[in-house]
């Protein structure tokens, strides 16, 4: 049976084009993601289509993917990474 620890999140790494990484919580990846999503409503990836609010679409995309095709070759990308004390 698999531990426990393996399935905590305590932060994300974002990586962005030309910015340095950034650590942030669950919920500012989510609000990131969300306010991206917000102004992309025209142009969303298709497994996104489905949900009608980017507040959804945000949670979807951060439990099941691990980048944004943001502009032609340039991407979002984000990854789980435990922070020890």
């Amino acid at each position: 049976m698999p531990d426990s620890i393996m399935y905590q999140e305590d932060a994300y790494v974002v990586l962005e084009p030309d910015q340095p990484e950034q650590f942030l919580t669950a919920d500012e990846l989510l609000a990131k993601l969300q306010g991206i999503l917000t102004t992309r409503q025209d142009d969303l990836p298709i497994d996104l289509q489905r949900f009608d609010q980017p507040a959804a679409q945000a949670r979807y995309l951060m439990e099941t993917a691990c980048e944004l095709a943001m502009e032609p070759g340039s991407y979002l990308q984000w990854f789980v990474v435990r922070l020890e004390k």
